[in-house]
């Protein structure tokens, strides 16, 4: 298992720390640092040449702008506000702010995204060791292990509807990220016995927390931060 699961129960900062700082933000991803997280989780998109840190496909819920993002140019989404007065940052940005300090997941987001975030990837001289690529479209995660099968991937999966441990075994997964009400323990047990990592989303629920490791689960992406590090059986 890469050195991502650093611990027997990660606390991974969803987005940063939604919680105290508008999501996917430097800003954000600083108070998820200096609160203790245990990983950070971010979400990249491929737009006009540069690789943003955005979630949604529609700019109207987390920042000033309005309209789809993958037809925005990289300087109108560069000058819009985030939250607070944050921007939307680039990848690059991001990484430059972590330094190494604790490993990140990179969601990939949108077609094309792979690899220009293996790219940078490599010419950082990334640590594959702090590094988890995952994906809901596994396409994004075989071009990823084309391009630079070296950096660790999860497959990321809705809902179980098929084999999701084979399926993520098709791309040499190392983990499977699932939705917190997917996260059975018989699918925790069929990871392991596979050689995967378990990792739920997104956990806000100090006792479901609880639960979840209790079943074997390597680790949960929360928005609550502060609460889940001060949670007794967490840490």
């Amino acid at each position: 298992m890469p050195t991502f699961f650093h611990r027997d129960f990660l606390c991974i900062g969803h987005r940063g720390f939604p919680g105290a700082a508008p999501e996917n933000t430097l800003r954000g991803f600083e108070l998820a640092i200096s609160a203790g997280a245990d990983a950070l989780e971010l979400d990249v998109q491929w737009v006009d040449g540069g690789l943003i840190v955005i979630h949604d496909d529609e700019l109207d819920r987390t920042t000033s702008g309005t309209g789809r993002v993958d037809t925005a140019t990289l300087a109108h989404l560069r000058s819009l506000d985030a939250g607070g007065g944050e921007r939307i940052p680039l990848l690059e940005e991001v990484l430059d702010l972590v330094a190494k300090r604790l490993p990140v997941n990179i969601e990939l987001k949108g077609p094309g995204t792979a690899g220009p975030t293996v790219d940078l990837l490599r010419a950082r001289g990334e640590d594959v060791n702090g590094i988890l690529l995952s994906a809901f479209d596994h396409r994004e995660l075989e071009a990823a292990r084309a391009a630079a099968p070296e950096y660790p991937r999860a497959a990321l999966f809705g809902r179980i509807d098929r084999d999701l441990v084979a399926a993520a075994g098709q791309i040499g997964a190392v983990a499977v990220n699932v939705h917190r009400h997917s996260a059975r323990p018989a699918l925790v047990k069929a990871a392991r016995n596979a050689g995967m990592a378990t990792l739920v989303y997104t956990v806000n629920d100090p006792e479901e927390a609880l639960a979840l490791r209790r079943i074997g689960v390597a680790g949960i992406f929360t928005d609550c931060l502060d609460v889940m590090l001060n949670s007794a059986g967490l840490r």
